[in-house]
C-alpha cells in the first residue's frame, strides 16, 4: 500500500450562495488561473491619506497552525495561505499540480475609485527540482468591491488558482504575492513529492467551492478548490471533497477516515466513484460533526490496490477565531459571557458542543450583523496583545488589557507622575464619563507592570458584571 500525505490541499467550507468573478489580470496562456472574491465582510479603517491599509493577524497564532498542518501559508505584511493538489494529467509522466491562494481582502491596500474600492496583486508560483525550474505561472489581478466594508475582510475571499503540469519526483514549491499599491509582498516555500499517478491510483482529494466532474486527463479540472482547511464548527454540516481514480472498470469503492490527535480515529465511512468517461470521478462527503474541534487528519483509500491520499482538516470557530481546542475558546472568553454561560459551554458533552457553541453565537450576534459581538471582541484581544504586554504575560492577560477588553477605550488617560518613566508607583488614570467610572493602574516596579489598585478592581468588576448581563446574556 502506497500513502501520500504531502503537498495535499487544505479544506475550507463556506456557505454560500454563489461564487463571484473579479475583473481584470493577465495570467499565463494555457492555463486556468482565477481570482474569485467569495461573499461576507468585516468593517476596516481608512488612513487619513485615504486608503485601507491591510490588518494583522489574531492572536492565535494562525500562520504557524496553517504551516503545521503542511500549507503554503506566511503573515505579514500580506497574509495568504496556499494549498496543493495533484491530479492525472495526460500520461503518468504528467501530472496536474493544482495550486490555490487564499487572500483575505484586508491582506491588500485598497483606493477609491468612483463609488467602489479597489486593489491590485500580484501572485507567482513556482515548482523547481534540485535547482531546476519545472513550472512556473503568474498573474496580476484586480479587485473591485462595491461597499467600504468589504475592504477589510479576513476570511477567504479571493481564491487565486493555477495548474501547472509537472513530472513525477520531489520537488520544492515557491509562492508569492505582491500588493501592488504598496510593494509589499509575502511568500512560502516547501518541499512536496509530486506523485505517478497510474491505473492504480487516486488523486489528490481536494476540497471545494464549486466543481464540474472530469471525464478525462486531456483536460484540465474544472472546479473552484478551497485552501485553508478551515470550517465553522456549529455551522457547517459536512465537507465535500473532490477525488479521482484511474484504471479499469465501471465503480471504485473507497474508504475514507478521519483521524484526530494521537492518531484516534473519529470517523470512517465508504463511497463510491463512478465512471465518467475516461475516469473515475465524484464526491467525498465527510460529517464534521464526529470530528470535533482541531486538526484532523482526513485519508481516502482505494479498496482494490491499498493506495491512499490525505488532507488535513481544521474545525474552527469561525474565520476570525482559529482556536485550535474548544477549552481555549472558552477560556477566551473570560471577559466576554457572564459566569453561568461560560458553565453552559464548559460543561456541555462532546456531542452537545456543536449545538451549545451555534446558540451561543447566535444569541449574542443577533442583530450585529456578519461581523458580530465575537469578532469585535477578538479584535480587541489583538489590540490588547500589541499595546499592552508585560513581561512574561499576554496583552489580554494584563489589567489593562482585562479592561480594553471588556470595556473599551477609555474617554480620557492620564498619567499625572509619569516625569520619570522608570519611576516606581507611577500612576495611570483611565475614565469612562458614561459608566461614571474611574480607574487608577500603579506601576509598582517601574518596569510598566500597571495593576489595578484594589478599589479600582471592585469597581471594574461591578461594572463589568453588569456589561456582560446587559449585552451578552
Amino acid at each position: 500500500m502506497t500513502r501520500r500525505g504531502i503537498g495535499q490541499p487544505a479544506l475550507a467550507i463556506v456557505l454560500l450562495a454563489t461564487i463571484l468573478g473579479c475583473g481584470g489580470g493577465g495570467r499565463p496562456d494555457g492555463d486556468n488561473g482565477a481570482a474569485r472574491p467569495l461573499p461576507a465582510a468585516r468593517p476596516g479603517q481608512v488612513s487619513a491619506a485615504g486608503t485601507l491599509q491591510p490588518g494583522s493577524l489574531l492572536p492565535i497564532d494562525a500562520v504557524r497552525l496553517y504551516q503545521s498542518m503542511g500549507l503554503l501559508a506566511d503573515g505579514p505584511p500580506v497574509p495568504f495561505v496556499g494549498s496543493v493538489a495533484f491530479l492525472a494529467g495526460r500520461t503518468s509522466d504528467s501530472t496536474l499540480a493544482l495550486v490555490t491562494l487564499s487572500i483575505p481582502n484586508r491582506s491588500l491596500t485598497f483606493a477609491r475609485e468612483g463609488d467602489r474600492f479597489q486593489a491590485s496583486y500580484q501572485a507567482s508560483v513556482e515548482l523547481r527540482r534540485a535547482g531546476e525550474l519545472l513550472a512556473r505561472a503568474e498573474g496580476t489581478e484586480q479587485v473591485r468591491v462595491a461597499v467600504f466594508k468589504e475592504t477589510a475582510r479576513s476570511d477567504e475571499s479571493i481564491i487565486f488558482q493555477q495548474v501547472l503540469v509537472v513530472p513525477p519526483g520531489q520537488g520544492d514549491i515557491t509562492v508569492a504575492v505582491r500588493d501592488e499599491t504598496s510593494g509589499k509582498a509575502s511568500s512560502a516555500s516547501r518541499s512536496v513529492m509530486i506523485p505517478r499517478l497510474d491505473a492504480r491510483t487516486l488523486s489528490s482529494p481536494v476540497p471545494f467551492y464549486e466543481v464540474t466532474l472530469r471525464t478525462n486527463t486531456d483536460s484540465l479540472p474544472r472546479l473552484v478548490a478551497s485552501p485553508r482547511a478551515t470550517i465553522v464548527f456549529g455551522r457547517d454540516s459536512v465537507v465535500p471533497l473532490y477525488v479521482e481514480a484511474y484504471g479499469a472498470g465501471d465503480r471504485l469503492t473507497v474508504i475514507a477516515d478521519a483521524h484526530g490527535d494521537g492518531k484516534v480515529r473519529l470517523w470512517s465511512d465508504s463511497a463510491v466513484l463512478v465512471r465518467r468517461g475516461r475516469l473515475m470521478s465524484g464526491v467525498v462527503r465527510v460529517p464534521t460533526g464526529p470530528l470535533g474541534i482541531g486538526v484532523a487528519q482526513v485519508t481516502v483509500r482505494r479498496a482494490d490496490t491499498g493506495d491512499s491520499t490525505g488532507t488535513p482538516v481544521f474545525i474552527s470557530f469561525g474565520e476570525d477565531l482559529p482556536v485550535a481546542t474548544y477549552e481555549q475558546m472558552v477560556s477566551y472568553l473570560r471577559y466576554f459571557a457572564t459566569p453561568g454561560r461560560l458553565r453552559l459551554l464548559e460543561s456541555a458533552a462532546p456531542e452537545q458542543r456543536a449545538r451549545v457553541w451555534s446558540d451561543f453565537v447566535r444569541e449574542v450576534n443577533s442583530g450585529a450583523g456578519p461581523a458580530g459581538m465575537l469578532q469585535a471582541y477578538f479584535l480587541r484581544i489583538e489590540s490588547a496583545n500589541l499595546r499592552f504586554r508585560d513581561e512574561g504575560t499576554p496583552g489580554w492577560l494584563t489589567d489593562r488589557g482585562m479592561v480594553y477588553i471588556t470595556l473599551g477605550e477609555p474617554d480620557q488617560l492620564r498619567e499625572p507622575t509619569a516625569m520619570d518613566m522608570n519611576q516606581r508607583g507611577r500612576v495611570q488614570i483611565w475614565d469612562y464619563n458614561a459608566k461614571r467610572l474611574q480607574l487608577v493602574f500603579v506601576d509598582q516596579t517601574g518596569f510598566g507592570r500597571w495593576k489595578l489598585t484594589p478599589a479600582s478592581m471592585a469597581d471594574f468588576q461591578s461594572v463589568a458584571r453588569s456589561v456582560q448581563e446587559q449585552g451578552r446574556r
